[in-house]
């Protein structure tokens, strides 16, 4: 079952390091991703709403995917990010990749999320300018 917004940690800077560091678990990062792509939980109608999801999501995943542990959700997730914005992680964040024995699909897929939270916060602001 989904959570609400507050209850989700906010996207900082600590946030993004948790989500790298593997302190924040694949379920609340997956909700993360969840929420700011429209996915809300009904509790009413136990059913996931999909109305301020874009088509382009909802074609594919009418219910919300599991972005740590799927290959073809991540892909989706990493072509959603444009070409100027893919190397967010490392501008942003200063961060350098992990090292190969700590490289694994999870950890990437982790990777990936927080390059599209970067990704989303500069998207926003540049609409809200």
């Amino acid at each position: 079952m989904a959570v609400t917004e507050p209850d989700l940690p906010g996207l900082t800077s600590e946030t993004f390091w948790a989500i790298l560091e593997d302190k924040i678990s694949d379920e609340t990062v997956n909700q993360m991703l969840w929420y700011r792509l429209g996915y809300r939980w009904d509790p009413a109608t136990q059913q996931w709403d999909i109305s301020q999801v874009e088509d382009v999501w909802t074609e594919v995943y009418p219910e919300p995917p599991d972005f740590i542990g799927s290959r073809p959700a991540t892909i989706k997730i990493t072509r959603s990010i444009p070409k100027e914005n893919k190397q967010l992680l490392k501008e942003e964040l200063g961060f350098g990749g992990y090292t190969i024995d700590e490289l694994n699909p999870r950890r990437t897929r982790r990777a990936t999320a927080v390059n599209w939270f970067l990704n989303y916060l500069k998207q926003s602001a540049a609409s809200n300018a």
